[in-house]
């Protein structure tokens, strides 16, 4: 499976990992375990902040293609810092069907344990990981700041991983 490893941090899981654990409020509060996603695939979504312009986008786009994920039998769960308030409001505004994760307090935790946690801006890098029904890291990707990710190749990651 295609891994971008350019410039990463060496606290990024790699491919071939297990997957760190972690338990996060989402939108409305529930608490939503990783390991609970066991017998699916897992696509996780760190993005910086709610209500900004490219996490919009990216955001809307999987919106758009749930299918593409529900099709791959992929749970979406979108990572940031925000508070599960912010998440809520924009889950509503948006129309977001997925998880929206509050790794609010401890601030940024979740995202320190993936190595996608910038500690000068206190926000989440745009990393994404997919997590295959066993809890392993398949697929990785850090995007630098302003650069939005590509929703093909998510559809091609998660190709392969039905595979395998």
């Amino acid at each position: 499976m295609t891994e971008v490893r350019e410039s990463l941090p060496a606290t990024v899981p790699a491919a071939g990992e297990p997957a760190p654990d972690f338990e996060l409020s989402n939108q409305y509060g529930e608490p939503i375990r990783l390991s609970d996603f066991r017998g699916r695939n897992v696509v996780l979504v760190f993005y910086p902040f709610a209500f900004s312009g490219i996490c919009t986008g990216e955001l809307c786009e999987l919106r758009d293609n749930i299918g593409a994920f529900d099709d791959a039998d992929a749970a979406v769960l979108a990572i940031s810092v925000d508070s599960k308030f912010s998440l809520r409001a924009y889950a509503e505004k948006e129309g977001y069907g997925f998880d929206l994760l509050a790794d609010f307090w401890p601030h940024g935790e979740v995202a320190r344990q993936y190595g996608v946690f910038d500690e000068d801006s206190g926000m989440a890098l745009r990393g994404t990981f997919i997590i295959d029904a066993d809890g392993i890291v398949r697929y990785v990707v850090v995007n630098p700041r302003g650069q939005a990710r590509d929703l093909e190749e998510y559809r091609a990651a998660l190709s392969a991983l039905a595979e395998q």
